[in-house]
C-alpha cells in the first residue's frame, strides 16, 4: 500500500445555502402580526491550509471527495438558519493547486497559507426580509444556492535548498543519511528509494535542507523509471548535486557518461511555471548551480576512477568533490560548498524580492452591463439566451412551485432591463428565452411581456400571481359587467323572496316550512288549486 502520495485529484464542493422561511406572526390579540420568516444560513467553504504537521497527500488519495457543511433553513419568529461548517483541509508546505487543464490556481508556501477551493452557497432570504411598503406579506421566500463544485489537482513540491540527483544505486540515500538525521531505506539494488527524502544539514552557521530524489535513468523525461514522477520536487531547489557512482559494476557505465545522461534528462524536463525565481522567471534545471560528488572512493576501484575523471570534470567547469558516504570522507568540504550555494541564493532572494503583480482595484463602472442577450436558433426557431451573474443567481433562488415567487423573479428581470433589451433584439411574444447556459441551472420559458405593474400591486391570495392566469380564460370588460349584473339580479330576487316570506308570517327555517310558505305565497294554476283543495 502506498505511504507517500505527491499528486492527487480532489473533488471539492462548498455547502448548500439554507432556504428562507415563509411564516406569518401569530400571536393572541395580534391577528395581523406580519411576516416573520427568517433567512437561511450560508453554506460552508472548503479551505486548503498549509500545516507543517502534514507531509503527504495520502489522506486525499484514499478519500478524494470532500464537502463542506450545508446551511440551515430559516425559521419563524425571525430566526435565521445556522451557517454551514467550514471544512479546512491541511496540506504540506509547497503544495501547488491546479485545474485539470494544468492552470495554476495557487502555490501554497508558508505555515498557515490558505486558499478557498470551493465557496459555500448563499442562503435564501425569508419573507420577512422580502417585505416592503408595497409587498406587506410575501407568500414566498428565496431558496438557498448550491456551493461551488469542481475538481482540482494537488501537487506536492518539496521545499529543499539542495537536490541530490543521479543514477539508481549511486549512493544518494547513503549520502543524505550520513550528512543529516534522515534515515531513508538503503539497500544494494536499484530503485531502493521510492519517495523523496528530506534531510537538514548544518555547515557552520548555515542550516539548509537537502532532498534525495529517486534515481534517474535515460529516458526519465519521457516517463521511464521513477525519477520523472518526482522531478517536480527538484524544481524549488536552488542548486543541484550530481552524485556519481565511481564503483559501478556495470561495464557500460562510467561517471562521465552518467553525468551526460542526467544532464540531458534535466534539460528535457520542462519546469512548471508554478514556481518562478526571484526575478519572476523560471530557471531550467540544467542551468542552476551544480556540484559534482564522486562517491564510493572508499573502494580501490572507486578511488582510481575518481582520480581519473576529476581533472576532466574540472576542465568543464564543475566543482568536484571526492566523497564516501560510508567512511564520511570528504563530506565536510562538500557540506560547506553546499552552504555557499545556499547562502548566495538566499542573499540574491533578499536583494531582489520576488516580482509580485499589484492588485488593481477599480470602482464599478456606472454603465456596466449586468447581462448579455445572445440571439440563437434551435430547431429553426428563434431562441434568446440571457447570460449574467445576477439573472442566473436569481433563477437559482426562485421556487418555481410558487406563482408569487415567479412573479417576483419576473419583476426583478424586468427592472434589470431584460424585457426592454429583448424588445430591442427583436423578440416577440411566444419566443423561447433561456436564462443561463444549458444545464441544471438554466431555465427555459416562452416569453410573454409582463404588465408594468408589479405583483405587489395586484390583489390576490398569498403565493399566487394574477398575471399567471391563462390569458385566454380572462373575461372581457363586457363579460365582467354581465356577471356583475347577474349577481345583482340574483341578490335582488333573494331579498324579494325573503321579504315575501316575512310578510306571510313564515319564520321557520325548516325545509317543510319554507316549502309551505312558498306554496302559499306563489300563485298557482287552477289545476294546482283544485288539487290543493281536494287534498
Amino acid at each position: 500500500m502506498a505511504n507517500f502520495v505527491d499528486r492527487v485529484v480532489l473533488h471539492v464542493s462548498g455547502g448548500t445555502g439554507g432556504h428562507g422561511c415563509v411564516s406569518v406572526k401569530r400571536e393572541k390579540f395580534k391577528p395581523l402580526g406580519g411576516p416573520d420568516g427568517g433567512n437561511g444560513g450560508n453554506g460552508g467553504d472548503v479551505i486548503l491550509r498549509v500545516s507543517h504537521q502534514t507531509t503527504t497527500l495520502l489522506d486525499y488519495h484514499h478519500a478524494p471527495h470532500r464537502h463542506a457543511g450545508n446551511g440551515g433553513p430559516g425559521m419563524g419568529d425571525w430566526r435565521a438558519g445556522k451557517h454551514g461548517e467550514t471544512l479546512i483541509l491541511t496540506v504540506p508546505d509547497g503544495t501547488v493547486i491546479k485545474t485539470k487543464d494544468g492552470e495554476v490556481l495557487a502555490d501554497l508556501m508558508g505555515e498557515g497559507t490558505e486558499y478557498v477551493a470551493a465557496a459555500g452557497g448563499q442562503g435564501g432570504l425569508g419573507n420577512a426580509s422580502l417585505s416592503s411598503q408595497k409587498r406587506r406579506a410575501p407568500g414566498f421566500a428565496l431558496l438557498g444556492i448550491e456551493g461551488d463544485e469542481r475538481d482540482i489537482v494537488l501537487e506536492l513540491k518539496s521545499i529543499a535548498d539542495i537536490a541530490l540527483v543521479g543514477f539508481p544505486s549511486a549512493g544518494k540515500s547513503s549520502l543524505i543519511a550520513a550528512m543529516s538525521a534522515a534515515r531513508p531505506k538503503i539497500a544494494d539494488y536499484p530503485f531502493t528509494t521510492l519517495i523523496p527524502n528530506l534531510g537538514v544539514v548544518e555547515a557552520g552557521e548555515v542550516r539548509f535542507t537537502i532532498a534525495d530524489v529517486p534515481g534517474l535513468i535515460e529516458g526519465a523525461s519521457e516517463g521511464k523509471g521513477l525519477g520523472h514522477n518526482f522531478l517536480r520536487h527538484v524544481e524549488r531547489c536552488a542548486a543541484l548535486v550530481h552524485v556519481l557512482d565511481c564503483a559501478t559494476l556495470e561495464s557500460d557505465r562510467d561517471p562521465l557518461s552518467d553525468l551526460a545522461i542526467i544532464e540531458a534528462e534535466l534539460e528535457k524536463y520542462a519546469v512548471d511555471m508554478s514556481y518562478a525565481g526571484v526575478d519572476g522567471e523560471v530557471v531550467p534545471l540544467n542551468q542552476r548551480p551544480k556540484l559534482v560528488a564522486l562517491n564510493k572512493i572508499d573502494t580501490p576501484d572507486g578511488k582510481d576512477m575518481a582520480e581519473f575523471v576529476k581533472g576532466e570534470l574540472e576542465e568543464r567547469g564543475y566543482r568536484v568533490f571526492e566523497i564516501s558516504a560510508v567512511s564520511h570522507e570528504g563530506l565536510r568540504s562538500l557540506s560547506f560548498a553546499m552552504a555557499e550555494l545556499v547562502t548566495e541564493a538566499r542573499a540574491k532572494a533578499a536583494v531582489a524580492p520576488t516580482t509580485v503583480t499589484p492588485q488593481v482595484l477599480r470602482p464599478r463602472a456606472v454603465n456596466r452591463k449586468e447581462f448579455v442577450i445572445r440571439a440563437e436558433e434551435r430547431n429553426l426557431e428563434p431562441l434568446y439566451r440571457v447570460l449574467g451573474d445576477k439573472p442566473v443567481r436569481w433563477v437559482k433562488q426562485t421556487d418555481f412551485t410558487n406563482e408569487e415567487a415567479i412573479g417576483y423573479l419576473a419583476d426583478r428581470l424586468a427592472k434589470l432591463g431584460i424585457e426592454e433589451q429583448l424588445f430591442k433584439e427583436g423578440a416577440k411574444p411566444g419566443d423561447t428565452v433561456v436564462i443561463g447556459e444549458d444545464g441544471k441551472d438554466s431555465v427555459v420559458f416562452d416569453w410573454e411581456p409582463t404588465m408594468m405593474g408589479g405583483a405587489e400591486l395586484l390583489a390576490g391570495p398569498r403565493g399566487t400571481d394574477l398575471r399567471f392566469a391563462d390569458i385566454g380564460d380572462r373575461p372581457t370588460r363586457e363579460q365582467k359587467r354581465e356577471e356583475y349584473q347577474e349577481r345583482r339580479d340574483a341578490k335582488a330576487a333573494a331579498r324579494a323572496e325573503l321579504e315575501a316570506e316575512r310578510k306571510a308570517g313564515v319564520w321557520t327555517e325548516s325545509v317543510s316550512g319554507r316549502r309551505a310558505a312558498h306554496t302559499a305565497v306563489t300563485p298557482h294554476s287552477d289545476e294546482e288549486s283544485n288539487n290543493g283543495d281536494e287534498s
